[in-house]
């Protein structure tokens, strides 16, 4: 039998695919939820390839940069996952993609091996104790999120964008597409490390429906308003929440 959460997934790309309609801006051909067509008719980014492509060449530009600068602390983490915690460095999950895609994310391991949960739908909280010795650091700090740089390497994700779940994530405990009908347009482009509802504080846990509303609310802002000078703010903002201010996770 397939995964439950399998399931969800193929029965709402059903649902969907019928409703998707290809655009083709000058040669370039980029799918989008036809409902979504509205919204961005007066966006040109939507209508050009070149916001796309420079996108792109910044991911892999920046991603090749953070590996080089941040290479004696990726090794230092891994060392240190290896000798407080018996198991593997990467945690790997499925997550939800560009045009409801799965694809494996690759995070730093925090959770002890028996009892990691894959499908990712029992959220950690804080004094979780399935966390490893370190792995609540990690996860306040978001440092463990840090492997995603290879994820946007491999073209799985983007910098910037919304952040990837798992199928069948639940907000306010119930499925985060059952809490907000346009949930599933916020896979239009590419998820990110790090995105708009990220630096306005809209992260961690979604026990709170109404602040896991307003993630959506600002994913689907940024999708509205694409831009690279809009990305490159949200880097900006990123870099100095990291460095001085109080994280919960992404």
């Amino acid at each position: 039998m397939k995964p439950k959460a399998l399931q969800e997934f193929q029965s709402t790309e059903n649902k969907h695919k019928n409703e998707r309609q290809p655009i083709t801006p000058n040669g370039a051909q980029i799918l989008i939820f036809s409902s979504f067509r509205n919204i961005n008719q007066n966006n040109p980014t939507w209508q050009k390839w070149p916001y796309f492509f420079f996108k792109r060449i910044t991911d892999v530009a920046g991603a090749l940069i953070l590996l080089f600068i941040l290479a004696p602390l990726l090794g230092g983490i891994a060392l240190s996952i290896i000798f407080t915690s018996p198991g593997p460095v990467l945690f790997r999950q499925l997550r939800y993609g560009h045009r409801n895609s799965l694809f494996t994310v690759y995070k730093f391991r925090t959770m002890r091996v028996d009892a990691q949960d894959l499908s990712g739908v029992q959220q950690a909280c804080e004094n979780d104790p399935r966390l490893t010795p370190i792995g609540g650091f990690l996860r306040r700090s978001s440092l463990d999120e840090l492997p995603q740089i290879l994820n946007v390497l491999k073209g799985d994700m983007s910098l910037v964008g919304p952040r990837p779940h798992v199928p069948g994530m639940l907000a306010g405990g119930i499925l985060y597409e059952d809490l907000v009908p346009s949930y599933f347009e916020r896979h239009a482009i590419k998820p990110g490390i790090t995105g708009l509802a990220q630096i306005n504080g809209l992260r961690g846990p979604t026990t709170d429906p109404r602040l896991a509303k307003r993630r959506i609310e600002r994913d689907l802002h940024y999708i509205a308003t694409l831009s690279l000078k809009q990305d490159f703010v949200i880097l900006w903002k990123t870099l100095i929440s990291e460095l001085f201010g109080r994280n919960n996770g992404l």
